[in-house]
């Protein structure tokens, strides 16, 4: 089998604010688009999705990030047979294919039957009735997926669709077909299910044990708020933690992230985990919690925010080397504008010199980014030292003595490897006082894209209050910071990728803050 169409026009209602901005196949489950599980689980596949509810955001959204081979069709009718007929035009005469709703995400231990699964030219088992190479379709049953894990409007039973609820037997929207010539008299609209029953198709059943629906917003809000990256893969034991980079990036990312540990362990710096070993990582399990989430008063805050002030002096105190112009150039803005670039024809209003965002006018950066390079270059530096390079508040753990503790380093700035410019640094934690970037990267955020203005809300931190402590104790210069931390919401659009509403808000939060210092 080597076709898998995808119906993923339905509107997502049951999904609340998740499906405001975007299609429900690009609602993120545990930091992937719904729709990107079964890209990764058949990257090899060719797959038809066939589009409806915000179908332009869907079409630009894999133009940018899909990596398999794909093509949408735009559904003519309503309901779940809307662009079956159509999608199934572009399947070739003879060859078997999946027809699946695009809110499952199948377990990774879920297998077709055999005879979907092999690959042309493999040769069947002794004894196969069937001829010897799938050239010939080997597929000679049609199969639909039976839910088991959880509860479906339509059952499957006896050979029999019957409209009752079930987990049991429930039809999960699930389908395997022979050829497309069964469903060749598909109507336009109208309920898919129903239409099999009136038809009085046969299928055999295969289970569908483990997979998972996101149908409603309840099932949503019960998922564990994912702290880690889709490239990082994290094992939590019962006094250490392992860390694997699970693609090319993450591979990338854990070298470097083992490279800082190591130049660090050889300063002595104590304000990092116990390192037991670089290959995979593994580190002391910390007794704490990452810092956005501790509820503390102001005296206690401040107490912190001393600590960690001094943990990050001390850091960038143990190494010094000639600042390096090429590096602040690419970290500042090159990459920034490089990230930007990319989703410009995703972002609504990217096209207007001036989007309204909160109730501010803010100028665009694709309109004015001259200026925002100018003023970048004016940020003096006088040294580059050992820096973290991503400082935030998810990247800091406090110990349950109150000692701080930094994790997840960057390890490199521009160019260069372990050294930078160490108002990165300083912009970073910034970034969770002021930014409440933690929130929003546990997308605890709403996004309001209306006709004419943006709304974005952010839940807080609950560190606001502390940024007048921050300028004093770190004695950084405002007006840098403030514009520094602008160029780090810009140029997150991109690295929040699985989350649409995550790229569209970090460009819009951007701007509103560079609004202030241009």
């Amino acid at each position: 089998m080597d076709y898998i169409i995808v119906q993923a026009g339905g509107k997502g209602t049951r999904l609340g604010y998740l499906t405001k901005n975007k299609p429900k196949c690009l609602v993120p489950i545990g930091n992937l688009p719904m729709l990107f599980y079964l890209f990764r689980k058949y990257p090899d596949k060719n797959f038809v999705i066939i589009a409806d509810y915000k179908k332009e955001v869907l079409r630009e959204y894999l133009e940018c990030f899909a990596k398999v081979k794909y093509l949408v069709v735009d559904a003519e009718g309503e309901g779940t047979c809307a662009g079956i007929g159509q999608a199934i035009r572009l399947i070739p005469e003879g060859e078997p294919f999946m027809l699946t709703w695009s809110d499952l995400v199948l377990p990774d231990d879920f297998e077709l039957p055999k005879e979907y699964e092999l690959p042309k030219g493999h040769e069947l088992s002794e004894g196969h009735e069937l001829s010897e190479t799938y050239g010939e379709n080997v597929a000679e049953k049609d199969y639909v997926g039976i839910s088991k894990s959880f509860t479906c409007r339509w059952s499957y039973k006896d050979g029999r669709f019957l409209e009752e609820k079930s987990a049991e037997y429930g039809v999960a929207g699930f389908f395997l077909f022979t050829e497309k010539r069964k469903l060749k008299n598909v109507p336009k609209s109208g309920e898919l299910v129903r239409w099999m029953q009136q038809e009085k198709l046969d299928f055999e059943e295969v289970s569908l044990a483990g997979t998972k629906e996101f149908g409603v917003l309840e099932e949503y809000n019960c998922l564990k708020k994912e702290k880690c990256r889709p490239f990082n893969r994290m094992t939590w034991m019962e006094d250490r933690v392992r860390k694997e980079g699970i693609d090319e990036q993450g591979k990338v990312l854990a070298e470097r992230e083992c490279r800082w540990y190591a130049e660090v362990m050889k300063k002595k710096i104590a304000s990092i985990p116990e390192i037991y070993q670089t290959s995979p990582l593994e580190m002391e399990k910390i007794r704490g919690k990452n810092i956005y989430e501790c509820d503390l008063p102001y005296p206690e805050k401040r107490a912190v925010l001393v600590k960690l002030v001094n943990a990050l002096n001390e850091l960038h105190g143990t190494g010094l080397c000639a600042p390096d112009a090429f590096s602040r150039e690419k970290a500042y803005y090159g990459k920034t504008m490089e990230r930007i670039h990319s989703v410009r024809d995703l972002i609504p209003f990217a096209d207007r010199e001036v989007i309204r965002i909160n109730g501010r006018d803010c100028r665009n950066v694709f309109f004015n980014k001259r200026e925002m390079e100018r003023k970048l270059e004016l940020i003096p530096c006088q040294k580059f030292c050992l820096i973290h390079g991503d400082c935030t508040f998810s990247n800091l753990m406090l110990r349950e003595n109150g000692d701080p503790a930094m994790i997840d380093p960057r390890g490199y700035f521009g160019y260069q490897e372990l050294y930078g410019d160490p108002l990165y640094d300083w912009a970073k934690l910034y970034y969770s006082i002021v930014g409440n970037y933690d929130k929003f990267n546990l997308k605890d955020f709403r996004l309001d894209i209306g006709r004419e203005e943006v709304k974005l809300q952010i839940a807080s931190n609950h560190w606001e209050d502390m940024e007048e402590d921050f300028f004093a104790l770190t004695g950084t210069d405002r007006d840098s910071i403030k514009l520094l931390h602008a160029v780090i919401w810009l140029s997150l659009t991109t690295y929040a990728w699985q989350d649409y509403d995550s790229i569209c808000g970090a460009f819009y939060n951007g701007l509103y803050y560079l609004e202030e210092v241009l």
